[in-house]
C-alpha cells in the first residue's frame, strides 16, 4: 500500500522560506515513493478549541468547519511534516489553533482509552518538525518543540526528526543558502524512505 506523507504550512506566506523547506521536504518524500499532500493552515476557515467537551464521548469536533475532513487525513497518513516560523518564541496563533483542534485524538487516546490510531500504527508513523527563527538565541525553539512533541503524541505519531534554522532576521532568504534548503530534502527523502521500508 502507498504510503502517504501530509506537509503542514503554519506560515501564511506561501512563497516564504518556511514554503520553501515544507515543499522541499515533501519533494524528498515524493521522490522515496510516498504520496504527498500539503495543507495550508492560513487559507482553513477554523476557530481555535471552543472546550465544549463533545468529544469527551465521541470521536469528532462539535464544531462543523474545515477541520472536520483533516482529522481523518491525519489519522490515515504515515507521516506528517510541519513546518512553521516562530513567533514570540513559540508556535503562531494560526497553527496552534490547529494543533489544539486535535484535542478530539487527546480524548480518545486518554480518556476514552480508544485512540484512533492503533498502538502499532503509532511504532510506524513518522513526524518531522521544520521551524524557523529570526533571533539566534538557543532557547527559541524551545516552546514550540514542547508543543510539537505533545502534539506528535497526541495524534500517535513518532518524533522523527528536525530541522531548525535560526538567526533568519541575518539569512532573509535561504535560498542563499542551498546546503539548509538541501538539508531539507534529504531529510524528507530520509521520512520517506523509512515509511516505504515499514511493511
Amino acid at each position: 500500500m502507498e504510503k502517504r506523507v501530509i506537509g503542514i504550512l503554519g506560515s501564511p506566506l506561501e512563497e516564504g522560506n518556511t514554503a520553501l523547506l515544507l515543499d522541499t521536504a515533501l519533494q524528498g518524500a515524493e521522490k522515496a515513493g510516498c504520496a504527498v499532500e500539503k495543507i495550508i493552515v492560513s487559507q482553513m476557515q477554523i476557530s481555535g478549541c471552543m472546550e465544549m467537551m463533545h468529544c469527551k464521548d465521541h470521536p469528532i469536533c462539535e464544531v462543523e468547519d474545515d477541520m472536520i475532513p483533516v482529522y481523518g487525513k491525519i489519522r490515515d497518513c504515515d507521516g506528517l511534516i510541519i513546518a512553521t516560523p516562530i513567533m514570540t518564541m513559540g508556535i503562531p496563533g494560526e497553527l496552534k489553533c490547529f494543533m489544539d483542534r486535535f484535542q478530539v485524538f487527546f480524548m480518545a487516546k486518554y480518556v476514552r482509552r480508544q485512540p484512533l490510531v492503533s498502538a502499532e500504527r503509532e511504532k510506524q508513523r513518522q513526524g518531522l518538525f521544520i521551524a524557523i527563527s529570526g533571533m539566534n538565541r538557543k532557547d527559541v525553539f524551545s516552546g514550540a518543540l514542547l508543543s510539537v512533541a505533545a502534539f506528535f503524541d497526541i495524534i500517535g505519531m513518532r518524533f522523527a526528526d528536525q530541522l531548525l534554522i535560526n538567526d533568519m532576521d541575518q539569512k532573509q532568504n535561504l535560498r542563499n543558502y542551498p546546503d539548509l534548503v538541501d538539508e531539507a530534502y534529504t531529510k524528507g527523502e530520509t521520512l520517506g524512505r523509512l515509511l516505504i521500508s515499514t511493511p
